[in-house]
Parts: structure tokens; C-alpha cells; sequence
């Protein structure tokens, strides 16, 4: 049974591919995570592409769109927003930052300072900002889409577990295959392909199909296997920091996500295991011996999903 929708999922993929060229999979995952209602961490070498696929993505959806480069000295009140006196009445009214949109690009993330970081905690987990203990709802729907280089870690702060837990997907999207950088090459000569990207759906557009997102079935024995794997990454002795709850509501909302995208009104196993990757290798936390031992979290991932068995 297909999934009725009506966002126009071809000509969106098609879109996204005119600006980021080869890279299906990344737009794709790009794709689950703001259908599912969460936020993307792309973390890989400068130059492959990963603000211009922030940008292509708002523009797609005529969306509002801001852009922040994260540096040492950026404060929290440089992202949310602070209160400010108005001179001429004597009072104190809130000017909003740039976290007010739709599509925040936190450029560059791990160069800001654990307190700048720890601003954005608050709102891609439970869609507001606090300021003065006033509470400030963000636009629906809203997504944050952060960068980070894996390479250079002088004047660097990791991300800490708790901020890395609020990613739906973590990946990276690598250089292109030698022939898509020959047409990259020509696709730039007369000016940027970003600047010619025009909308082909709305932010309602956006919002519907989020909610048409939730309603994918997920069988019992699906999700009961899904919450086997989780389990079984907190009794790993290798795994020091397991799967949390919320990382296996963003597995669950990303099968969905995935089933959405390709038509289907149900998830099946073989959904999860494609994306488990993306949604789970960046939430463990490997036990010292694993580390030093030359172990990633990705292959103990692999290893576990290999020992589930998969639901009959």
C-alpha cells in the first residue's frame, strides 16, 4: 500500500540534486530527518557542500532561512535573541535572534564555546527559547542543521552527549564520484546553481507531510525489535553511553521518514537497518578498551544488528 502525500517527493529530490549533485543518499537522509521532525548534524571536510545543502533545503520550501557562523566569541543572545531597553518608553522589549526561522544553520558548531552551544538544548528539543524566564515559542516547523569539520580540533569544543542525543541523523556527504565533479565544474561556470533554485513546495507543504509522516504503521514486532538492538547496545560491554529513549523515538521517526519517502505506508526491518547508521553511531559512547583498541562506533553497530535477529 503507497503512502498518499502531497508533497511532490521526485521533483523535490530532483531539486536538492540540481544544487548537491551525486549525493541521493545524503538528500534523502536530509529529507528523514526534517520529516521527522528533527535536526541533521553533517559533519565532514570543509568544501563538499554542507551549508549549500542547508541553504537548497530552505529555498526548496520557500522557508526562512538563517545562517550563523559559530565562533569562539559568539554569545548565546547572538542566536536567540535578548532583551533590549527602548529608550524612549523606558522598557524592555525582546529582540529575537537569528533561531527564529525555520532552517537555523548552526555553520561550523563545535567552534562555539559550551555555554553558546548549550543555548540551542532548549529549543531543537522542545521548540522554544527562555529568556529572562519568559518563554518564546519557535516558527512550525523548525529544524536546525549544524556543521562541523572532523579534521583541525584546535580551538574546538566537542559536542557534549546531551546535544548530540538531539540529532536525529549525523553523516557526512564525501567528495563526488570524478565524473559529478566534471559536471559540478560546468554546472558553476555562469554563477551559482543555489541562486537559481525556486520553491517547489511550501512550508504547509512541509508541515503536512511531517504529519503524514506519523501516521507510517509500524508493526509490533518491528518495534519491538527495534527496542532489542537499543537494549542490546546498553548491555554491550564495549559501549560505555548506550541508545537513549529519545534516540530510539528518532530511529522509530526516521523508519517512518524512510518508508514515507519511498512511497510505502509501512515500515519494514530493512528500513531500520539502512538508516540505523546515520541515526544510532553517533549517540554511543565506546568504553576506553574500545577506543584504544581501534573499534569505531559504527562497527559495533554492525556487529549487533547481525546478532538481533530480525522479526519473522
Amino acid at each position: 500500500m503507497e503512502a498518499q502525500t502531497s508533497l511532490d517527493i521526485p521533483l523535490l529530490r530532483e531539486s536538492l540534486g540540481e544544487v548537491i549533485r551525486g549525493k541521493s543518499e545524503a538528500v534523502d537522509l536530509l529529507l528523514m530527518g526534517i520529516l521527522g521532525g528533527g535536526h541533521v548534524l553533517l559533519e565532514d571536510v570543509p568544501g563538499v557542500g554542507k551549508t549549500t545543502l542547508g541553504k537548497a533545503l530552505a529555498r526548496c520550501f520557500g522557508a526562512d532561512f538563517s545562517r550563523v557562523q559559530f565562533t569562539p566569541d559568539l554569545l548565546p543572545a547572538d542566536v536567540i535573541g535578548s532583551q533590549v531597553l527602548d529608550p524612549t518608553t523606558g522598557e524592555f522589549s525582546f529582540h529575537r535572534g537569528p533561531i527564529f526561522s525555520h532552517v537555523l544553520l548552526a555553520d561550523e558548531i563545535n567552534r562555539a564555546s559550551p555555554r553558546t552551544q548549550s543555548a540551542l538544548l532548549e529549543a531543537m528539543n522542545e521548540y522554544q527559547v527562555t529568556v529572562d524566564g519568559i518563554t518564546h515559542p519557535l516558527p512550525d516547523p523548525f529544524c536546525v542543521i549544524a556543521t562541523q569539520n572532523p579534521f583541525g580540533f584546535q580551538g574546538t569544543y566537542p559536542l557534549p552527549e546531551s546535544q548530540l542525543d538531539r540529532f536525529t541523523l549525523s553523516f557526512g556527504l564525501g567528495p563526488p564520484e570524478k565524473e559529478v565533479e566534471l559536471e559540478i565544474l560546468y554546472a558553476h561556470q555562469h554563477g551559482e546553481p543555489l541562486t537559481r533554485l525556486t520553491p517547489t513546495a511550501t512550508v504547509k507543504d512541509w508541515i503536512r507531510a511531517r504529519d503524514q509522516v506519523r501516521d507510517v504503521r509500524v508493526e509490533r514486532d518491528v518495534a519491538t525489535w527495534l527496542l532489542h538492538v537499543v537494549d542490546a547496545t546498553r548491555r554491550n560491554p564495549e559501549i560505555e553511553l548506550g541508545i537513549s529513549t529519545r534516540g530510539a523515538l528518532a530511529w522509530f521517526r526516521s523508519g517512518q521518514a524512510r518508508a514515507f519517502l519511498e512511497g510505502r505506508s509501512y515500515v519494514s526491518p530493512d528500513d531500520l537497518q539502512r538508516i540505523a547508521e546515520p541515526v544510532l553511531a553517533h549517540r554511543l559512547g565506546l568504553a576506553a578498551e574500545s577506543r584504544y583498541g581501534g573499534k569505531s562506533a559504527a562497527s559495533l553497530l554492525a556487529e549487533l544488528l547481525e546478532e538481533v535477529p530480525l522479526p519473522i
